[in-house]
Parts: C-alpha cells; sequence; structure tokens
C-alpha cells in the first residue's frame, strides 16, 4: 500500500514538473516536497512497515512427510 503510495506522488511530482506549475501553492506542492514524501513512503515500505512483500512460504505447495501411495 505505502509504495503505491509512493508512485501516486511520485506521479503527481512528475505532472506538476510536466505542466510546470504549482497550484497556486508553492510551498505545499514544489517538487523537492514531493519526492521527499515519496521517498520516505517507499523507505517505510522497504524497511517492512505495511503491507510489504513478506518472506517465506511463497504460493507454492509444500508438503513435509510421506505422501500417501507411494512407496
Amino acid at each position: 500500500m505505502l509504495a503505491i503510495l509512493a508512485a501516486i506522488v511520485f506521479g503527481f511530482a512528475l505532472l506538476l514538473d510536466l505542466l510546470d506549475t504549482d497550484f497556486g501553492a508553492p510551498n505545499l506542492f514544489n517538487w523537492n516536497t514531493l519526492v521527499l514524501i515519496g521517498l520516505f513512503l517507499l523507505s517505510l515500505y522497504l524497511g517492512g512497515v505495511g503491507s510489504g512483500p513478506r518472506g517465506g512460504g511463497g504460493g507454492g505447495r509444500w508438503y513435509r512427510g510421506r505422501r500417501p501411495g507411494r512407496g
């Protein structure tokens, strides 16, 4: 979820840069602030906060022990 929010923030920063506007709030919507917010969200995501990738199992079928019917 945090990675998606970071992507939205970076997309918004790119849009502001491409349109060369600040929507009338130069201190709130400047490029540096949005990039820092995006990097902060990415660092939280990579640090394990939120519902990021989890180590371990995966989605495969793992069966431990002897399978019935096999010799």
